[in-house]
């Protein structure tokens, strides 16, 4: 090794002494939350009333459900672009049966169709072996098309009061969605930390052919995980269409951009391997923050867009550079 590069290798290794790049990846989320958020509560007397934090939990829960999902995806080696589309029709489907079943009944529906979603993303990527971002992307595009054609291009309303008791409904002051997310979030990342399958997981996207001769089937482990991101995708569709009593086939759209960013931020590593559903809910609220904070403030919003991205482009950097440090 030469000179230079054991300088550039030790300079990837600390950014100062005792703190690591995986340090870094790993808990920079935190700091960064803690940093955000005393910023905005002394910068702002609204920030911080309860009214304000619940407003924020609320309009993060579709987002946050997804990103918990997306999370196992990555982990263990995969990628999923189809969650906007998946919540698209799960909530077209739950409008659509709204009209002539219980509202739980069409729920149930909804959800489902996103689950059922999700496990044939984790077909065509496994047992089809079709690159997980070639073949998320065609599956959205088909499931959009597919939503379109129910919808017939129009909205579908639901006239039943009951539908909306799912997405307005709350536990006190707390919305059902924020109590559904939060839920949700705890039982995946119990999951992960907690469970075989979390090792699984882990193993499947770190070195899936050390995996394979673990006897671990990474390719079930794989498409379990597309499974619990298409479950999710539904809930969030069913959740924000029995907000509004109205179901759309271009609802969601851009959606998995937040998705991909939120978990990323969250010190998930694109690679696979690496990652936390705690750290990506962090991530979910640090961007909610953020948006929040700027419309609080009165700031426009052109520069939120910089700034997100920023953040997003360091995340990246970092996790690739703690990778190359520690090999």
């Amino acid at each position: 090794m030469s000179g230079a590069e054991g300088v550039a290798r030790t300079f990837r290794a600390r950014l100062w002494p005792g703190v690591g790049l995986s340090a870094i990846r790993d808990y920079g989320i935190v700091a960064s939350f803690v940093a955000l958020f005393l910023t905005l509560t002394l910068a702002s007397d609204v920030f911080l009333s309860q009214a304000n934090m619940l407003n924020v939990l609320d309009q993060s829960a579709a987002v946050g459900l997804m990103a918990v999902g997306g999370t196992l995806v990555i982990i263990a080696g995969g990628f999923d672009l189809s969650v906007g589309a998946v919540f698209a029709i799960a909530g077209v489907v739950a409008a659509k049966a709204a009209t002539s079943v219980d509202p739980e009944i069409a729920y149930v529906l909804g959800i489902s169709v996103g689950l059922g979603i999700g496990v044939l993303n984790g077909l065509l990527t496994t047992i089809g072996r079709i690159n997980p971002l070639v073949a998320t992307l065609a599956s959205s595009i088909i499931i959009r098309g597919v939503a379109l054609v129910l919808t017939g291009g129009f909205l579908v309303s639901v006239t039943d009061a009951e539908f909306t008791s799912l997405g307005q409904g709350k536990v006190g002051a707390i919305y059902y969605s924020i109590v559904i997310w939060a839920i949700f979030a705890g039982a995946c990342g119990f999951l992960l930390s907690r469970s075989a399958a979390g090792r699984y997981i882990y193993a499947a996207g770190g070195n899936p052919e050390a995996a394979r001769l673990s006897g671990i089937r990474v390719g079930l482990v794989r498409t379990a995980t597309y499974a619990v991101s298409g479950l999710s995708a539904g809930i969030a569709g069913v959740l924000v269409t029995s907000r509004v009593a109205t179901g759309q086939a271009d609802a969601g759209t851009g959606i998995e951009l937040a998705v991909i960013a939120a978990i990323v931020i969250g010190g998930t590593s694109i690679l696979g391997g690496e990652g936390a559903v705690w750290r990506t809910v962090l991530g979910v609220l640090l961007l909610a923050m953020i948006g929040n904070g700027f419309n609080l403030l009165g700031v426009n919003p052109i520069y939120q867009q910089i700034l997100q991205g920023g953040i997003i482009l360091t995340a990246v950097a970092v996790d690739a550079w703690a990778r190359k440090s520690s090999t």
